[in-house]
């Protein structure tokens, strides 16, 4: 890579950002803290996303590193989408999703020092209609709890259900790698 990064702190466990700063040739390491991701109500969901990554990014004090927080929400029509809680929500939410279209907003903050710059990237998701037997299918082998909307883009619903992507594929996965790479640009 010709670009020479500071050394960078990924504050996620996410194990699909982390291929996606690997795909993106930055060395890294992974480094969690404990956040509240509670946010203010009356937030659209793009200034939710920003909100929580912003809280994730408070809790670091770095000095010669960048610190890269992110948050992603999935909304269908302003109702926000969280992680499901247990089987019958991840059903749920995807028996919504089933036969519409929805929005990924993924919020991203940069730090170092005491430098901070947030932003978000959108992406219109439209799903084909599925069955609740299909939906039984992709909980039962897929596990999608630790995933926003229930479902991860990357595997049998991105594959089978997702009928058209507007917007970055990257930023459905939990991060906008075009995006974070020009933001990088300009806070080094």
């Amino acid at each position: 890579m010709s670009v020479q990064f500071p050394p960078i702190i990924l504050a996620s466990k996410s194990p699909r950002r982390q291929e996606l700063l690997t795909l993106m040739g930055l060395d890294f390491k992974v480094e969690l803290k404990d956040v509240d991701e509670s946010y203010p109500e009356g937030l659209s969901p793009a200034e939710i996303a920003v909100y929580i990554s912003g809280q994730k990014a408070k809790a670091f004090t770095g000095d010669g590193e960048i610190v890269i927080t992110a948050d992603t929400i999935v909304a269908l029509n302003g109702e926000i989408l969280g992680k499901p809680t247990d089987r019958a929500h991840a059903q749920e939410m995807l028996k919504k999703l089933s036969g519409s279209k929805h929005e990924v907003f993924t919020g991203v903050t940069l730090v170092k020092g005491e430098r901070m710059y947030s932003f978000y990237d959108r992406t219109a998701v439209t799903c084909k209609a599925v069955t609740a037997t299909e939906i039984d299918f992709y909980i039962d082998n897929y596990k999608p709890f630790d995933k926003a909307g229930s479902y991860g883009v990357q595997d049998w619903w991105g594959i089978v259900v997702v009928e058209r992507i507007e917007g970055s594929y990257t930023n459905v996965m939990g991060l906008p790698t075009e995006k974070l790479y020009n933001e990088l640009l300009k806070f080094i």
